[in-house]
């Protein structure tokens, strides 16, 4: 069975807003857009490339989708991270987009997503990656649906912003598979739910 992977970037004190551009996600009045590119290094950039490589799809919301689609369709031809997301096949869940997408390989899932993720996940083929889609993964938790979290943690502290384990979040056990720290001090953790036995 494929796994499904939550892969996010995350502050120290958990915020994954807009990590990439400022204009990427201000809604909430978020200012700090951006706030990953400066602590960057080499191995992260690394961690971030064997993820991608292994990936099989990429299971994408509405808002993280736009972005991508807006850009990496006309990024160089030799840019490796622009090559794997274009190639793979994207899965985004939405129930206000409509059918043709633009970006090429992309499938859309309006009704029943925990069901159809279920389906997906039953198919032949390399894990299903997260990447981004704070509302998507908040379905996917509640639902159980994930195997692994891929976190980087970066040695910032924003203040505010949107989480990823947010206030309702469901409680979880989660089992560490690996640990890395990079150079400039970027925290690349993995992590598996472990089954539950008590509610």
């Amino acid at each position: 069975m494929r796994k499904v992977i939550v892969s996010e970037f995350l502050s120290l004190d958990g915020v994954m807003q807009a990590p990439g551009a400022p204009d990427e996600d201000r809604s909430g009045g978020f200012e700090h857009g951006g706030w990953q590119v400066p602590l960057m290094d080499e191995e992260a950039g690394g961690a971030i490339m064997e993820g991608l490589n292994s990936t099989g799809g990429l299971l994408l919301g509405r808002r993280t989708y736009e972005i991508f689609a807006g850009f990496w369709p006309n990024a160089p031809a030799d840019d490796p991270v622009g090559k794997v997301l274009n190639d793979v096949p994207k899965y985004v869940v939405s129930t206000t987009l409509e059918e043709p997408l633009g970006w090429k390989n992309s499938h859309l899932i309006k009704e029943n997503v925990p069901e159809e993720i279920g389906k997906l996940k039953e198919e032949a083929g390399g894990d299903l990656r997260v990447i981004g889609s704070g509302e998507l993964v908040q379905t996917l938790m509640k639902h159980g649906l994930v195997d692994q979290f891929d976190l980087s943690i970066y040695r910032i502290v924003l203040g505010s912003g949107k989480r990823l384990f947010r206030e309702g979040t469901p409680k979880a056990s989660l089992r560490l598979i690996d640990s890395k720290a990079s150079k400039s001090g970027v925290l690349l953790l993995s992590y598996e739910p472990e089954a539950q036995t008590n509610k």
